[in-house]
């Protein structure tokens, strides 16, 4: 015999095979009657079951979800993230991580019923599959992302890629240029016709898309400061402003004046330019473009780049590494991690520390001179004392 409760609130019976079973009625949606169907071997194991999915429902959550695959429900969550919502970059490898790995290795499973074990045994077979720590955590974090939204819709009741840690990715030192390397390397691009891109990126650390998407209204020669507003990047096969990465990518700065010399140089060379182009020139406001004032290939940029690394003689370091050249000069210098973390954007000091670890002895080594500095005198007053004299 049923035992019978209010609407929402459930029933328990026994069926002809000696089962036990619950209902919970859940109303009408889109017309048809939605009930969650819960079984058991005992009357005390179902009612457990209806106790939690009771409890699940008054808090909220979609005890009777649709059946949902995870392709579908990924498929449905790359809709809705298309840029503007995401930056393009960023929509680009969910969308190539989510149809080549997701979907093949957990595409079948029911959303619902996707548990951290799959998870776990999906990112162990991209690993044993040769793929690295750092492709599998991208995996990893992007269907978190997902089920993140899943979760606050109600979908799942819990995010089973946030319950599985990632893998350890070891970590590799840094290739940045050292101070007398960095100076060879201004040296080298003495006269260049990208000199200016190439010292305001070693001096502020900026990304290249900041760097290429920097427009001469960004910068305030009046102030020597120079924002950050957007980034340069591909979007379906042409080159666009975009957002920076990162809310914190915004950011104002102020010019050394290496920097300032260098961009006073390229913005009458880029008048000369516009000149002889004539009707050719498409003004785009940028402070680097072609020849035609379009907008500057990334592949063309790094082209000229590495030739006059290698022509100089120096580390065979990557564009991205001047990033991290101005970071280690900056902290090397004594600059507080704090302004650092401002000056490249970072989302926080934590972030800034632990990509820039191998500064950390010397700083350490700085400090305790500093130390000895405050501490010395009167280190030298107990030493002219009788009793000190007398250890000695």
């Amino acid at each position: 015999m049923a035992t019978r409760r209010g609407n929402n609130e459930g029933s328990v019976y026994k069926t002809d095979d000696g089962r036990w079973r619950a209902s919970i009625d859940l109303g009408y949606h889109n017309g048809k009657r939605v009930r969650k169907l819960l079984s058991g071997q005992t009357r005390a194991e179902v009612a457990e079951k209806l106790t939690a999915a009771l409890r699940s429902h008054q808090q909220g959550f979609n005890i009777a979800p649709e059946r949902l695959t995870v392709e579908a429900w990924m498929m449905r969550w790359l809709e809705a993230h298309r840029p503007p919502v995401v930056r393009p970059k960023t929509y680009a490898a969910y969308e190539t991580l989510t149809r080549c790995h997701l979907i093949p290795g957990l595409g079948k499973t029911q959303l619902a019923k996707l548990q951290p074990q799959d998870v776990r045994e999906f990112m162990r077979e991209k690993t044993d599959a040769g793929f690295s720590a750092k492709t599998v955590r991208h995996l990893r974090a992007t269907l978190r992302a997902a089920l993140n939204v899943a979760v606050h819709d109600g979908l799942v009741a819990r995010n089973c890629a946030a319950m599985v840690k990632p893998p350890r990715i070891e970590k590799t030192e840094l290739k940045v240029f050292g101070p007398a390397e960095a100076n060879l390397f201004l040296d080298a691009i003495r006269g260049h016709r990208w000199e200016a891109l190439f010292a305001t990126t070693l001096a502020l650390g900026l990304r290249q898309g900041e760097i290429l998407g920097l427009r001469w209204q960004d910068i305030d020669f009046d102030q020597n400061m120079l924002t950050v507003r957007h980034a340069l990047q591909r979007v379906d096969g042409k080159l666009q402003l975009v957002e920076p990465k990162t809310e914190k990518s915004h950011r104002s700065i102020a010019l050394p004046q290496v920097a300032v010399s260098a961009l006073y140089s390229h913005r009458a060379r880029q008048e000369g330019e516009k000149a002889l182009a004539g009707s050719r020139w498409k003004e785009s406001g940028l402070v680097f473009t072609t020849t035609v004032g379009t907008p500057v290939d990334q592949r063309r940029l790094l082209t000229h780049f590495h030739a006059i690394v290698q022509t100089a003689g120096l580390p065979d370091i990557r564009f991205h590494d001047l990033r991290h050249s101005a970071a280690t000069l900056l902290l090397a210098q004594g600059v507080h991690p704090r302004i650092v973390m401002e000056i490249l954007g970072h989302s926080s000091i934590s972030l800034t520390m632990n990509t820039y670890s191998h500064v950390i002895p010397a700083m350490q080594r700085a400090a305790a001179d500093q130390m000895d500095a405050v501490l010395n005198p009167v280190a030298a007053n107990l030493a002219a004392t009788p009793e000190t004299k007398r250890l000695h």
